[in-house]
């Protein structure tokens, strides 16, 4: 379980058919062989480690559900370790299983150092949001800010763009989102009634 407050801003130093490696300090600085490791959102297992690196399997299931197979070498990448019993919950529950990629349909700069960013989403995701609810886009926990037909936008503060990997972000870059697990389980119960 992660919260989507991104820890640490890592650069992609291999990426292969089914690997995946990653320079980081931050986080690497405790992970140990099977921990988990929100990589742009998606949960993946440290396989590999040391000071400076950390690498991670990537299984076709992984590759098919997320935009990580399109990262290239010197890519930046937001990092985040599990979430503790005792770490404050910041941002929101995230689970670090991608839902759907979605793509940035604009990035607009606003006059206080922000950005105003538009996302197109996959339609079988579109029920799942709602506005002022959360979001997690590239494993950064965001608010819903205005909902439309093919997707939502949010505000980003600077120190959003400044620390996470949407600060380099531009329009037709493909994002993981993985919507509010609490509007998913509503959804499972609301089914489970119906039948």
């Amino acid at each position: 379980m992660f919260t989507g407050i991104v820890e640490e801003r890592g650069t992609v130093r291999e990426i292969g058919p089914h690997r995946l490696a990653v320079a980081c300090r931050t986080v690497s600085s405790d992970a140990e062989l099977g921990s988990s490791i929100a990589v742009n959102g998606c949960c993946l297992t440290v396989v590999e480690r040391d000071a400076e690196r950390l690498a991670f399997d990537l299984s076709e299931e992984t590759l098919r559900r997320t935009a990580l197979g399109r990262l290239a070498p010197g890519d930046p990448v937001n990092l985040e370790r599990p979430l503790t019993l005792m770490s404050r919950l910041g941002g929101h529950l995230v689970q670090g299983h991608v839902d759907g990629v979605g793509t940035i349909a604009a990035l607009e700069p606003d006059a206080a150092g922000g950005a105003w960013m538009r996302i197109e989403v996959p339609a079988e995701l579109r029920r799942y949001l709602a506005e002022k609810g959360s979001i997690a886009v590239d494993g950064v926990s965001l608010t819903v800010a205005a909902l439309d037909e093919g997707g939502f936008s949010v505000g980003l503060i600077p120190h959003t763009l400044a620390v996470t990997t949407l600060g380099a972000a531009r329009a037709g870059d493909p994002v993981n989102l993985e919507v509010d697990v609490i509007a998913k389980y509503v959804e499972a119960l609301m089914d489970g009634r119906r039948a």
